[in-house]
This record gives structure tokens, sequence and C-alpha cells, in this order.
């Protein structure tokens, strides 16, 4: 029997897509190894959404390389259809985002002839590639990939080019899946995908139908939504979340900046006095959510009175979590060619605020729920300790040994950063 490594970069989606080709490859016979473990075959999904992510997305192919000459290197996702020039001795089968399921063929083709197998084209992706798993080995919530691709083109994003048009699963499969892993023991599903509150674009459906048939699945006690846009938060969704307590307390809603000045440049679809109204929207509904979100920073153009206005929008907005993300140049997006570009010493400062800031919002929130009684479902057990989240993602940590994969009312006592302490 072969064994495999595989390596996995990036975004919930990628994640979701590298446990469908390993479900793939054990039905095939093929021994799933650690990725630092000698293998016949080592796979990368990679990701190119920063230079960070490709010089990484680099550096893990030339690792597997240079650990086992004689394997099958395979490159597969997003790094792979952004540089489809990318040429790398030893590198064995290259794929983009298509085809991803057909990877025991193409490894089977490869055994065979031992010839270089490039899967790459031309185009933007307009066909939903379909995939199914009913297990998340090791893990209490399990992820569903509902849709992909991105018809939003904001200036400083690469992913509309290499993960192509808006596309969706179809609702009775989504629904077939997360039934599935339901009865398989998971209390907690995970909505995933690359733009996923447009689901429904090309169906005649929408998020907002999709989500009141899933809360209505039995034994499901958590459906999370990975990300959602702004924009897409209508009355529908909303009217969802008021009346389900199935839909967690959070929601990851990107702002990307808190200046209007920077947000008209990234080409965003809203401003910030309607996020605002929005954030408070959701808040009239559930006072006590949390919501985290994405920020770039040093963007073209954001001089230190802008990046002030979006400490000051972040503060205002009292944020549970901020991602913060320097900004990183994308070859053929507009914002390369946009002028008054920062160098990476400011850039490296703003972030260093920023993040700053994150722990700031994040213990201010913990402490509103100091002497609360939360669920936490319990995730790991570790020296003693029992790890898990609260339905607002409260990372909580807890002295002595409960059910791994059940859900504990616990009162929380403290904040011990990054945990909030209970019993």
């Amino acid at each position: 029997m072969r064994s495999v490594g595989i390596y996995t970069l990036g975004c919930k989606v990628n994640t979701y897509e590298s446990e469908y080709i390993i479900n793939l490859l054990k039905e095939s016979g093929y021994v799933i190894k650690d990725f630092d473990d000698i293998c016949d075959v080592y796979i990368i999904n990679t990701c190119t959404v920063t230079n960070n992510s490709d010089s990484k997305s680099k550096k893990i192919i030339r690792q597997a390389i240079r650990r086992n000459p004689d394997a099958c290197v395979v490159a597969m996702g997003c790094f792979i259809a952004s540089h489809m020039d990318y040429k790398e001795q030893g590198l064995d089968i290259v794929l983009a985002n298509k085809d991803k399921s057909k990877i025991v063929e193409l490894l089977d083709e490869w055994f065979n002839t031992k010839e270089m197998i490039s899967c790459l084209y031309k185009g933007r992706l307009s066909e939903f590639e379909d995939m199914y798993i009913t297990d998340f080995p090791g893990r209490t919530r399990a992820f569903v990939k509902i849709q992909d691709g991105c018809d939003n083109f904001c200036a400083y994003c690469i992913i509309p080019f290499v993960r192509g048009k808006c596309r969706s699963k179809e609702e009775s499969k989504v629904i077939d899946e997360v039934t599935s892993l339901v009865k398989n023991g998971y209390k907690e599903v995970v909505l995933t995908g690359i733009h996923t509150g447009s689901y429904g674009v090309d169906l005649d459906t929408s998020f907002a139908d999709l989500l009141n048939k899933l809360i209505k699945i039995d034994g499901l006690k958590r459906l999370r939504i990975s990300s959602i846009e702004v924009t897409e938060l209508n009355e529908d969704v909303l009217n969802i979340i008021r009346n389900s307590n199935i839909i967690v307390d959070h929601l990851h809603i990107p702002i990307q900046a808190g200046s209007d000045e920077i947000l008209r440049s990234m080409k965003r679809k809203y401003d910030l006095e309607f996020y605002k109204k929005k954030i408070n929207e959701i808040r009239d509904i559930r006072p006590d959510i949390a919501i985290s979100t994405d920020v770039i920073v040093g963007f073209p153009g954001e001089d230190e009175s802008l990046f002030l206005k979006t400490m000051e929008t972040c503060r205002e907005i009292e944020f549970s979590k901020l991602h913060v993300f320097p900004f990183s140049e994308r070859e053929g997006t507009v914002a390369a060619k946009l002028p008054n570009k920062l160098d990476n010493k400011t850039k490296k400062d703003y972030a260093r605020r920023l993040i700053n800031l994150s722990k700031e919002l994040e213990i201010n929130y913990m402490n509103k729920f100091i002497g609360k009684e939360l669920e936490v479902l319990i995730e790991e057990e570790i020296d003693g300790y029992s790890y898990g989240h609260t339905s607002n993602y409260i990372h909580v940590k807890i002295k002595g040994s409960f059910e791994h994969n059940s859900f504990v009312k616990v009162k929380l006592d403290s904040v011990e950063y990054p945990y909030m302490i209970g019993k």
C-alpha cells in the first residue's frame, strides 16, 4: 500500500477539500501518514492570498521534493492557478482548482508512466466540483463547502481569478451532507465557501432559503457561518438569525478598512455608514453576539491619519477579534497599479498596532461574560484540562475531564487570555 502525506495552506475551503481528498485516497487503499514522514506521495494544497502564502507554498513543495526524491509530489490549488508557469525539478503533478476530485486517477496515471502531469486551464471556472464528506476524524466541528468562486473583484484580491465565478452546490446535496454528518455524531457544522453568502446566485434559491432548511435538521445543535459579507446580511438572513438558536452567536463579517477613502480604493461594496448600521441591526437581534472581522492594513494611500480612522472604527464597533493582514500586492489586480504604496516597515507597524488592539478588544469582549453560564462543546483534553468553544466562539478552559463532543454548561469565572476559565 502506498502512503500519502498532505499539507494544507490557507482557508477553510482548502481544509474541506483536503479532507475530501484524504477520504478518496483512503477508499482507494492509500495509507495517510504525517506530512513529515517518508511517503510515496506528497500533496500540497496551496494558497496565494498573500506573498507570504506564495512563499510558504513554494517552501513546502521544495521540502517534500527533498524529503523523498522518489515520491510523487503533487501541488494543487490557488498558488498553482495564479502561477501556471511555476516549475520545480521533482514536481510531478500540478493542478489548479479543478479536478481535485480526480486525484486517484491522476496518481494511477503517474505511477504507470512516471511522466509529469499538468492539469491547468485558462479562463474562470464556472462549474461546481461536487465533493461530499460524512466524517472529519478527530474533529468535533464539521465543515461543509456549499459554494465556490467570487464575482466581487475587490481591488486587492486575486481570488476571483484563481477560484472562478460564484457557483453553488445543489441545495439537496448540502442538506444530505449536513444530515449525514449529524447522524455520524457531529453537533456543530460550519458552512464554508469562497463567498459563502452568495450561495444560490446561480441556482433557483438563496442563502436564506438554505439556512431555513438546514436549521430544521433533527439533531443539529449548532450551525456556524464561516464568513459572510455585510451586504449579504439581508432581512431574510437576519430573520433566521432572530428566530433560530441553531445559528450560533458569532458572525465573521469582513470590514477590510475603517475609512471610506480606503474602502472606495479597495472597491468594496459598502461604506462605513452601511456597515455600522447593519452591525447595529444584528446587535438589536442578538445583543451578546461576537462579531469578528478581517482588516487589511497598509493599502496604497493609507497614511497615518487613515490608519488611525481604522483603529477608531474598530474600537467603535467593538469587534470580538480582528484578523489582521498587511497589504500584499497581487499581480493582475487593480491595487497593484495604484500609486502611494507603503513600505514594509510601515505596514508591519500598522499590523502590530492593530494586533495589539485586537487582543484588547478580545479581552473586553470576554470580560462581559464573567459570572455567566454558557454551553461549551468539549473538543479536547490536555494535562487535566478540557477545552472547547461556546456558541459565541469564546475558547474555554475547564479543570477536569469531560466527554469529547459533549455539551457542558460552564460558569465563566475569569479571563486567562486567550482562554476564559470556567467550571
